[in-house]
């Protein structure tokens, strides 16, 4: 019932459709006008009032569509002669419009006529309806006047027209003509203007005028059309009341006139005498100007052509006396010269039509100035035309001037019209010395009969034979304007100035080639504009003039301009240190005649050539100082125009959109500058200041006023236009506004300096509001604009950007027009008429979304959900989803047709890479699921692109490689058992296809074109380098994926890895440092070379582009060196290879430490404790080139195995100095952590050969890091050590730091021996208190970190242990300590070791260390049983556990065999020279610190080590072998030191014979069961040294063969003590 309801209601409003119509018409509305969704449109059905409320918006989209039809019948009309035009059509379009004129014509233009005012409409329902038949009449006309231009008008047709026009009164007498109000003026205007011009042409001006020149007048159509002009005759003579008349019966005059004149002179006369009165040359002027500033240009210049043709005979046919004012005549000329082609036309016969009108004005000048000038300006179109003109003026011959009195210098003939100067005279009374022009002696004259001076004024008007330049006048005519600028007289100079000023304006517009011949003239503007704004009344038509002439001037050369222009006080002026705040602001005379002047006029024409004038200097791209003298002139735009100029007053229509699109002009101009360099002092840039005003002044509500104007004003605006089309109408300059203001927002919110809080202007921009009442749904809703595709392309890049910056949801601001708008949107997506340009903006705007506004791409996405059969969930697409779009624009039976060109499939790729980066689950198990999906997707891949030489759209590169890393995420995401079919059927086909060999070579070439040609290689440098990233991904992750990829062939893989290198090597030489991409997919022998090659091109070549290649190369070297020391290859590339690293490390090395100091100045050295793992970074990054090429140089070094390379380049290059000097200030800055750990592992590598280790000592290792290790872990304050902390040992700190220098230390003594004792003894007293507190910290932390610096300090100590007597002679006391310390350690290492629980509680309870840290591995099975959990846990504590025990073993064997280097030998024990090391007692050690270690800790020792040897692996065992080896020896020699000291009583000596013999021949036992099962060996011969053996007792029996000679020792110690 609703739907009949409403079609009846259609044809109601529609008279003529029947039912089939109406629905077809409902039908289009609802699909591409109606803003609202299905459910929407069901309940505005059910309520009435809405009904009609949409009655009526479907009666106004079928009226914009009859209009449609008719702009399109236009257009085709315009363009089917143009051949140039891309569609056009044929002639037979015209034809065909021929056939159908009238039935057209008859059924559209009396539509006016049919309906009347009682069909019970509203008024307002009545207004729009007579409106809309308006513009269908004036479009009407319009159509015909552009045929009949084309098509000769047949007499009848002529007679028909005319008595039509005569009925309806050339649109001023319509049926309804009560309805017409003063909005319809300009329509009723049209459709007379085109009326008349049909009659006009159908007379056929042109040809009759071509008729009379060759006498053959009887060729025209109407001449023997006797009846029908008798007709038209009739019908003429009642004309006369209406200005439409006009041009009809100058028309009809000429033709009766040229036909036959004896047979109606009384009608030509009393027509011609109607046509003066009409005022016909007043009427073509206004008609032109009208027709074009709001219409078609084609309709305008055809409405020129027609004119021109008609003044042109009118003109040769009649006395120029006799067609009334000459300056109406004028007037009318130079609206008909405004199309170029007319002026160039008027130029090939000069003399004939137009030309007597420029005889006419010539023979006045320079008495009138205006007629001349304003002609030649009308006359200037392009470079020949201005030529003409310039050399017209500059070759005058006759000079008119007036004379009220005859002069006395003067004589004359007896008739008085002969007159010759006795005497020279200069012409203008200026000065001595200035530009004056002197006309000479005997120069005759001849007086004009017939022209009166002015009215009311008698005299004389003298033409004189006087060759000059006007160019020269026009000089001296400034000059005197500047003499007379403060008197009465001003007036009138500035009237006869004016016309020269425009002309010269125009000329340097039309050809800039002349300005240097006018820089007389130009160089006085600057003068007379300071002078002209100075007066009390200033002139502003001449200072409108004056700056128009300067925006010609900015337009080539702006600096010059404005170096003029600065000291004429025009401008506005400010003082600098008010820069920010407006202050103090000096509006200049400008800013005086804006206040004063024009806002109470209301006319602006100085203030639109003011913002012009500064548009073109900001766009001239004036230097840093020149721009900053522009401040003052954007910050009054900024402060008093734009947030102000719509309340201003005006006087003419348009003039205020007009001003705020040249301010959002200028602010555009100024955004878009190329990035300028910092200011000087404090003074902000042009562009800084522009950015912070719009962001946080009122300029930025300004502009969002005029975006928030919304579709629905513009639209309105865009109706009641009377014009068909045209780019100067209200409507066009209103959205040309709105885009300008959404680009400057666009680049506002781009460029604006990041913050943590939101400016004004980004508020404004995101603030929520009720019922979708707010900015962003304003511009959401531009998406309905259709007029200029351009309008909402910008709308919704602003969204755009807004959804990637701004911390808001989109979705949540549409409000309930969300779903209306997505409808929109998709509509105009998936339109194949529609614009590509916005069909791309909307892809990426989606593109953007999916990272940014989940519920926004939720609701584009508009997935269905239903359970599935295994109860998961399966997801399918809605019906507006816009994935169907999207694969629709995948087909690849759509690709190359006109609706889906390259850029818009790329902007599709680039959406579904979005999802798959994003991980749209729902989305892509969608997509995978539909038929030919991957096919479709790889078809890029298979393709045969041109070369990269030849010229390519770069949207196919990014096309390709978009779909190369959606298969890279697809392969990388997905199991590969669970990879779709097709898509490993695609992959197959590309392997055997060879397309990863086509791939490869094109890769290779262009990079080689990118590196070889200058601009074109450039020109699409980015799309290239995405491409090849995305190549390179494909090729990583064919290295982990090769069965997938189907990449296995070793020759196809030695040929992808060969191409890359080959590229990589042609990039690196070309600093194209972005393009390298480097991925080892085989060993090649051939690596190395070409990688040299490249690291000697780029080693030298500048910082900032080079960084992230040298890099890449480092880490490919690295590589490389790795694989080749696995296969054991020679490398003969070695000696240069290290010189150019080596040289590189300086470098490196120096630029860090420069670096480092400044930060150290700067003040923002970040304090770190010694387990810092995020270190301060200052050009110190784990991947920075300096420590890769320090890790480069450490494979190198380990490369070179005798050291003698490394040793040439040493003698070569300091850069051994270098390093030490930067690891010096980074230990005492604590900075470069990555740094200062890569350059310590070179050291200790080159430490592992003598020469190595004597290169490093000599170069002053000990003093670079003895010291200045002291600040990597003693506090800022105080100085104090810090406390051991309990972490990985694994993370990059400066802890371990200090371990590596211990290792090195530790390296450099055992290789030198006493060569460096002295720096190793300087080394342990320096750091003796952190060397005593990390052996005793063992006791109380056992994490991993902690124990791993014991390892490396007792390490050091069983070095330095083998100079006991250096050391005893140096340091006794911290010998001592140390002794002391180490034997409490054994004490802490066997208690620990002995109980594990207690290890285990302690680990636990107090350090809390579990599994070392790393990434857990993701669980499969949700659902795990807690019995899993706590058994996966308890393995993990086990594994901990066990670790921690690995490390005290090996501090435990490090401190045993340091012991066994303080306890003495047999011949040693009598010289008494050692202390006791271990108390007289057999006790159990305990943790207890108070407890000293005795002899039975070393008892325990060994008990714990047997203990271990059955439950750990063989690497173990010989660790405890090799302990149990240390602490025997001690534990004997302790004792026999015992059993030989006097001091000790002979009852403790017993009970420790009594107890050694006991307790050894219990362990004797257990070993000898042990080794019967097969014993290892220990490892004192390999890794640490071992000990002593000991001569046997005398009297000892055999050994049996084979047994470990420790064994065979404490056998004989048994034996002794037992005697």
């Amino acid at each position: 019932r609703n739907w009949e309801r409403l079609l009846q209601g259609l044809s109601f409003f529609k008279p003529g459709l029947d039912e089939q119509q109406s629905v077809q018409i409902l039908q289009c509305y609802l699909q591409e006008e109606y803003r609202g969704t299905r459910n929407t449109l069901k309940a505005v059905l059910q309520d009435e009032r809405q009904s009609q409320t949409l009655l009526l918006k479907i009666t106004d989209y079928y009226y914009e569509e009859r209009l449609c039809v008719l702009r399109c019948v236009l257009h085709l009309l315009t363009y089917f002669q143009d051949e140039r035009h891309p569609y056009r059509v044929n002639k037979r379009s015209a034809i065909l419009l021929d056939s159908q004129k009238p039935n057209v014509f008859n059924t559209s233009f009396f539509a006016v006529q049919i309906r009347s005012s009682n069909m019970g409409d509203t008024e307002r329902q009545v207004s729009h309806w007579f409106v809309q038949c308006l513009k269908e009449q004036a479009l009407l006309l319009e159509i015909l006047f552009l045929y009949y231009a084309y098509f000769e008008m047949p007499p009848n047709d002529l007679s028909t027209f005319t008595r039509l026009f005569k009925e309806q009164g050339f649109g001023q007498r319509q049926t309804n003509r009560h309805l017409v109000d003063k909005s319809m003026d300009a329509l009723v205007e049209r459709i007379g203007y085109f009326s008349s011009l049909i009659l006009v042409e159908g007379m056929d001006i042109d040809f009759l005028h071509k008729c009379a020149l060759e006498d053959r007048t009887e060729q025209h159509q109407l001449y023997d059309q006797q009846d029908i002009c008798k007709e038209v005759d009739q019908m003429l003579l009642t004309f006369g009341d209406i200005s439409h008349h006009g041009p009809v019966l100058l028309a009809w005059v000429l033709l009766r006139h040229t036909l036959r004149p004896e047979e109606v002179s009384s009608v030509i006369r009393r027509l011609g005498h109607t046509t003066l009165q009409l005022g016909v040359f007043q009427y073509l002027t206004n008609m032109l100007q009208a027709l074009g500033s709001t219409g078609n240009n084609c309709t305008a210049s055809t409405a020129r052509m027609c004119i021109y043709g008609l003044l042109s005979f009118v003109i040769t046919s009649f006395e120029e006396d006799t067609l009334g004012s000459q300056q109406h005549l004028i007037n009318a000329a130079c609206e008909v010269l405004a199309a170029p082609s007319l002026a160039e036309l008027f130029w090939e016969s000069p003399n004939m039509g137009l030309g007597v009108i420029l005889d006419s004005a010539v023979g006045v000048f320079p008495y009138k100035t205006g007629p001349l000038l304003q002609l030649l300006t009308a006359l200037l179109s392009d470079k020949s035309t201005a030529k003409k003109v310039y050399t017209f003026l500059d070759k005058m011959s006759f000079y008119t001037e007036a004379y009220k009195h005859k002069p006395n210098d003067v004589i004359s003939r007896e008739d008085g019209i002969l007159w010759r100067r006795q005497t020279p005279k200069l012409l203008y009374p200026l000065g001595v010395g200035q530009t004056n022009l002197r006309m000479p002696q005997g120069c005759f004259g001849l007086v004009c009969e017939g022209k009166q001076l002015s009215v009311c004024e008698q005299g004389f008007l003298v033409r004189w034979e006087y060759s000059y330049s006007a160019w020269t006048l026009f000089t001296c005519e400034i000059e005197m304007l500047l003499h007379v600028v403060s008197t009465a007289d001003v007036l009138a100079h500035c009237e006869r100035v004016k016309p020269i000023l425009d002309l010269v304006h125009k000329i340097i517009s039309t050809d800039w080639t002349v300005s240097d011949c006018l820089l007389p003239l130009t160089s006085r503007i600057y003068m007379l504009l300071q002078r002209l704004t100075s007066v009390i009344n200033p002139p502003v038509n001449v200072i409108t003039s004056c700056v128009n002439c300067l925006i010609a001037l900015a337009a080539r050369q702006p600096a010059k301009v404005w170096s003029s222009l600065d000291h004429t006080g025009f401008l506005p002026e400010q003082e600098w240190h008010h820069i920010h705040l407006a202050e103090g602001m000096k509006g200049g005379n400008y800013g005086n005649l804006l206040v004063l002047i024009e806002q109470p006029r209301g006319e602006y024409s100085v203030t639109i050539a003011f913002l012009r004038l500064v548009t073109t200097l900001v766009k001239g791209q004036l230097g840093s100082t020149q721009s900053r003298g522009l401040i003052p002139c954007v910050l009054l735009v900024l402060k008093e125009m734009l947030p102000t100029y719509h309340k201003w007053r005006y006087n003419t229509y348009g003039v205020r959109e007009r001003i705020g699109c040249l301010i959002l002009e200028l602010l555009h101009a100024i955004l878009n500058l190329s990035q300028e360099g910092e200011s000087e002092g404090s003074t902000p840039s042009l562009q800084s200041l522009c950015i912070y005003s719009l962001a946080n002044t009122e300029a930025g509500q300004a502009v969002v006023n005029i975006m928030g104007v919304g579709v629905d004003t513009i639209n309105m605006v865009l109706a009641a236009q009377p014009s068909s089309g045209g780019s100067e109408g209200p409507g066009q300059v209103l959205i040309q506004t709105v885009k300008l203001a959404f680009s400057v927002t666009n680049n506002v919110i781009r460029l604006k300096p990041q913050s943590d809080t939101a400016s004004p202007l980004e508020q404004a921009l995101t603030q929520h509001g009720g019922h979708g009442n707010n900015l962003i749904a304003v511009l959401a809703k531009y998406i309905y604009h259709k007029h200029d595709p351009a309008l909402p392309r910008l709308a919704i890049q602003l969204l755009k950007r807004l959804a990637m910056v701004a911390p808001m949801s989109v979705y949540a601001c549409l409000g309930s027009d969300a779903a209306a708008i997505r409808d929109a949107f998709l509509t105009r997506l998936q339109s194949r008429t529609e614009d590509m340009r916005i069909k791309v903006t909307i892809l990426e705007f989606l593109t953007v979304a999916v990272e940014t506004q989940p519920g926004l791409i939720e609701l584009f996405l508009n997935l269905e959900t239903k359970d599935g059969s295994d109860g998961a969930k399966e997801f399918s697409l809605g019906e507006w989803s816009c994935l169907s779009v999207v694969l629709e624009l995948l087909d690849s039976k759509q690709q190359g047709k006109y609706w889906c060109p390259p850029l818009l499939h790329r902007a599709a790729l680039a959406f579904l890479h979005a999802l798959w980066q994003d991980r749209r689950d729902s989305a892509l198990s969608v997509l995978r699921t539909k038929e030919k999906f991957w096919d479709n997707l790889t078809t890029p891949l298979f393709g045969n692109l041109p070369p990269p030489s030849e010229t390519i759209e770069p949207c196919v590169l990014e096309s390709c490689a978009f779909v190369m890393k959606i298969i890279a995420l697809e392969i990388y995401y997905v199991v590969s058992g669970v990879l779709d079919p097709s898509l490993k059927a695609a992959l197959e086909s590309f392997s055997s296809k060879r397309r990863y060999e086509f791939w490869s070579n094109y890769m290779c070439d262009l990079v080689c074109v990118a590196c070889d040609g200058e601009e074109e290689g450039l020109r699409s440098l980015s799309e290239s380098q995405m491409l090849i990233s995305a190549w390179r991904t494909l090729l990583i992750l064919s290295t982990s994926h090769s069965e997938v990829m189907h990449l296995k062939d070793d020759t196809v893989r030695q040929k992808l890895f060969m191409d890359v290198l080959e590229g990589t090597k042609a990039a690196v030489s070309y600093n194209i440092a972005d393009v390298v991409c480097v991925s080892v997919l085989v060993s090649a022998p051939a690596l190395l070379p070409p990688l040299s090659l490249m690291m000697e091109s780029v080693l030298h070549a500048e910082q900032q582009l080079t960084d992230r290649t040298k890099a890449k190369l480092l880490s490919a070297l690295i590589l490389a060196l790795q694989i080749q020391g696995l296969n054991g290859g020679e490398i003969t590339q070695l000696p240069q290879l290290q010189f150019c690293v080596c040289e590189m490390v300086q470098d490196e090395a120096l630029a860090l430490m420069d670096s480092t100091r400044q930060t150290i100045q700067r003040g923002d050295v970040q304090e770190d404790s010694m387990e810092t793992d995020s270190p301060h970074i200052q050009k110190d990054q784990q991947d920075s080139v300096c420590v890769l090429a320090l890790h480069l140089s450490k494979e190198l070094c380990r490369a070179d195995e005798d050291g003698e390379q490394w040793l040439q380049v040493v003698r070569k290059l300091p850069v051994l100095p270098s390093v030490l000097s930067a690891l010096e200030l980074s230990l005492r800055s604590k900075q470069n952590l990555y740094f200062t750990e890569a350059a310590l592992y070179l050291l200790l590598t080159l430490t592992r050969t003598p020469q190595g280790a004597a290169a490093v000592a000599g170069a002053g290792v000990i003093q670079s890091i003895c010291l200045p290790l002291l600040s990597v872990y003693e506090g800022p304050a105080n100085g104090a050590t810090q406390a051991f902390v309990r972490k990985s040992q694994d993370a990059p700190s400066w802890s371990g730091v200090y371990r590596l220098s211990l290792s090195l230390m530790e390296s450099l003594l055992k290789t030198l021996r006493y060569n460096f004792i002295n720096e190793a003894l300087d080394f342990v007293g320096v750091h003796q208190e952190r060397i005593l507190q990390c052996l005793n910290a063992v006791r109380t932390v056992q994490s991993l970190a902690c124990l791993d610096e014991a390892d490396h300090t007792v390490g050091f100590l069983l070095q330095l242990s083998n100079f006991c007597k250096e050391w005893h002679f140096h340091l006794p006391q911290l010998l001592r300590d140390v002794q002391v310390n180490l034997c409490y350690l054994c004490q802490t290492c066997t208690y620990l070791l002995h109980s594990k629980k207690m290890l285990h509680h302690y680990l636990q309870a107090k350090n809390g260390e579990g599994l070392p840290p790393g990434p857990h591995p993701q669980r499969a099975i949700q659902h795990a049983s807690r019995e899993q959990e706590e058994g996966e846990r308890e393995e993990a504590e086990s594994k901990a556990l066990q670790a921690v025990q690995c490390s005290l073993l090996k501090i435990l064997s490090k401190t045993l065999a340091t012991l066994q280097h303080f306890t003495p030998d047999c011949c040693q024990i009598l010289l008494d020279q050692y202390r006791t090391l271990f108390v007289l007692s057999f006790t159990t050690p305990a943790f207890d610190s108070d407890v000293a270690p005795s002899f039975g800790t070393l008892m325990a020792t060994i008990n714990v080590a047997l203990s271990m040897l059955g439950e750990v692996v063989q690497r173990i065992q010989s660790l405890l072998m090799f302990s149990m080896e240390n602490c025997f020896y001690v534990l004997i020699s302790q004792a026999v030191r015992c059993l030989k000291d006097p001091s000790v009583l002979p009852r403790d000596k017993q009970r420790l014979k009594q107890e050694l013999s006991s307790e050894l021949s219990t362990l004797l036992s257990s070993l000898f069961r042990f080794f019967r099962r097969g014993s290892p060996s220990s490892p004192a011969s390999g890794l640490l040294p071992s000990p002593q053996t000991k001569p046997p007792t005398p009297g000892s029996k055999a050994t049996p063969e084979g047994q470990e000679p420790f064994i065979q020792l404490v056998q004989a110690f048994v034996r002794h003590v037992q005697r």
